[in-house]
């Protein structure tokens, strides 16, 4: 500044060391302003002098309470102005570390899909015209998880495992080319309703073992999921879905409660790949909604598909319809791992659909039981929802 001394310069640049970084920051500042080559610690021994300096005579230069109170107000926007800047290296700091994770799942996720191998894609079929429509839905798969459950007498009510879920899966297409071909089916709905990780929701979830992490559970799941349907749409054209949010697939990022972070959920990952994997399939067709819900008409009747995480089915219908401004005579959800079905007016149901899992310890707990399943479901024209196959699984 015009008519500062050297150390009236030394003093003033010190006085901000806080904002300006390290003392070796500093020394660069001033070393290059009195073009001088002194370490840091000459600075650093400078200011400690003149505080010692202003603190024995502070006195003399403080000759007034205004100039006093001059002072304070000038300390405290130096602390302010510290904080800030300690608050920005916070927010950057924070911001490093979601990009380098989001970049971490993606690189992972795409280097599991080039490793992949080539799937072996069926003829194509052609569409045929039908008043009748066919949904075939699946949920809470929690994959990863590992646990078995006994009675009073040692017996087993229900294991699982990866390889369990694999066999139950591959048990239920089984079941399902059974319908298609007996009810001549040509295209068939697929909804996967929510809940395939297990992810870490609850401190319970470790009393079950989890045999691998997110990020690779949600590759395998996924990678087994397009694998199925591509074994399925042998024998009939499917139209995908997949609910987007559901309570075990979101991810609680630091303890945080759900729906903290509504974007952090595996399922738009594991869609990704699924997409990835089936993009050169003719005979299945994905649908995304962009609530994230699966929506669908069916011979003519609108249909809703949702995780489920609801206080009541039954008037939860009513609720998405205002909600959406729309008019659904069918809504079906998972979650609560049993089937039900409640009738709510003419052509109009609630409905649940069984777990892939089975009984778990959690339900055990609660004293909820009931059979592992899926369900198809067929509409006709003017009638509605006419039948239900409820398939249970071993």
């Amino acid at each position: 500044m015009p008519g500062e001394t050297d150390d009236q310069l030394i003093y003033r640049v010190t006085k901000d060391k806080d904002i300006i970084g390290s003392w070796n920051d500093v020394a660069d500042v001033l070393n290059q302003l009195l073009g001088t080559h002194y370490g840091e610690s000459k600075f650093r021994k400078d200011k400690a002098t003149f505080d010692r300096m202003l603190n024995a005579n502070r006195d003399m230069f403080v000759d007034s309470d205004k100039q006093l109170q001059d002072i304070r107000i000038a300390q405290r926007e130096l602390e302010k102005t510290r904080k800030k800047i300690q608050t920005e290296k916070l927010e950057y700091s924070k911001w490093l570390r979601e990009d380098a994770r989001a970049e971490m799942v993606t690189e992972k996720i795409c280097n599991a899909v080039r490793e992949l191998k080539t799937l072996d894609i069926p003829e194509y079929i052609p569409p045929i015209h039908d008043h009748k429509s066919y949904l075939l839905c699946l949920a809470d798969a929690h994959y990863g998880i590992e646990f078995e459950i006994k009675d009073l007498f040692g017996n087993i009510i229900n294991e699982y495992s990866p390889e369990i879920f694999e066999t139950r899966m591959w048990d239920l297409l089984n079941k399902v080319v059974q319908i298609v071909n007996k009810e001549h089916i040509t295209e068939l709905n697929v909804w996967e309703l929510g809940d395939g990780l297990q992810g870490v929701l609850r401190l319970n979830s470790q009393l079950m073992k989890l045999r691998y992490g997110i990020i690779d559970s949600s590759i395998l799941y996924a990678n087994f999921l397009a694998n199925w349907l591509n074994e399925l749409s042998k024998y009939v054209r499917i139209k995908f879905q997949m609910v987007i949010d559901s309570n075990h697939n979101q991810l609680r990022i630091c303890g945080a409660p759900k729906n903290a972070f509504v974007d952090e959920n595996m399922s738009k990952s594991m869609l990704v790949l699924i997409k990835a994997r089936l993009k050169d399939n003719k005979n299945i067709v994905i649908l995304e909604n962009p609530t994230g819900m699966d929506y669908s008409v069916l011979s003519t009747y609108a249909v809703l598909g949702i995780h489920g995480e609801v206080p009541n089915i039954k008037t939860a219908i009513d609720e998405y319809a205002r909600a959406y401004q729309t008019h659904f005579d069918y809504l079906i959800g998972a979650h609560c791992h049993h089937k039900t079905n409640v009738e709510v007016g003419i052509d109009a149901e609630c409905l649940t659909v069984r777990s892939i899992i089975g009984v778990d310890p959690y339900g055990m707990s609660l004293r909820k039981t009931s059979n592992p399943g899926a369900s198809l479901f067929e509409f006709e024209l003017g009638q509605g929802l006419t039948t239900q196959h409820s398939i249970k699984l071993n």
